[in-house]
């Protein structure tokens, strides 16, 4: 029996004046915002780096007219990137990007976004590590939402009919998992950063 293939999907944009962490930017300003945005890219993909798993890249928007999958990212050293297709919702990009690693021979598939602060490589393996019992594993967010899930196989009842960026996301889909019947581990809860609340709770534990 062949060993199982692990992929990672990052879901993350391009950083610029503007575009990204618009919720914190209402609070703290576009600069301040970017800056913020800098750092959660720089400490994920530290981790991503270094958990050595095969990982692709999916940019919200194409980066630049003439920039294409050949041109590293400089935030991404390394790893293969692609802009996520015309969608109606995240849950669609995110199966999307799924069904992508799935059909390229991938047998575990984990996705994250660059939303927090905490994740690690240690994380990232327990994920992997996770789906070798379970059909699927899920890092669940202090939001109401998730800062990871993994699957062994895409079941599109996981992306849809969800009111994506509240505190719903998790409690349904978990139910979705319960009435697929699939077996479910949980990673240890972690922060999100997305607002200036969530900035300050982020800087006031950093100080302790």
């Amino acid at each position: 029996m062949s060993s199982p293939t692990n992929h990672l999907l990052v879901f993350a944009r391009e950083p610029v004046l503007g575009r990204v962490k618009t919720r914190l930017a209402a609070d703290i300003g576009n600069e301040a915002a970017l800056a913020v945005y800098r750092e959660l890219l720089a400490i994920t993909a530290s981790a991503v780096t270094a958990a050595q798993v095969p990982a692709t890249v999916w940019l919200a928007e194409a980066p630049a007219p003439a920039a294409d999958a050949s041109t590293p990212r400089p935030e991404w050293p390394g790893l293969p990137w692609r802009v996520q297709p015309p969608a109606e919702s995240l849950g669609e990009r995110m199966s999307h990007a799924f069904e992508q690693a799935f059909a390229g021979g991938a047998s575990r598939v984990a996705i994250v976004g660059t939303d927090c602060p905490g994740l690690t490589q240690q994380l990232l393996h327990a994920a992997f590590a996770a789906l070798a019992s379970h059909d699927m594993v899920v890092g669940p967010a202090d939001d109401g939402g998730y800062y990871l899930l993994g699957l062994n196989a895409l079941h599109l009842e996981l992306f849809a009919n969800k009111d994506w960026s509240t505190a719903t996301v998790l409690p349904d889909t978990l139910a979705d998992a319960a009435r697929l019947g699939l077996s479910v581990a949980q990673l240890p809860m972690l922060h999100d950063v997305d607002s200036g609340r969530d900035l300050a709770t982020w800087r006031a534990a950093k100080a302790l």
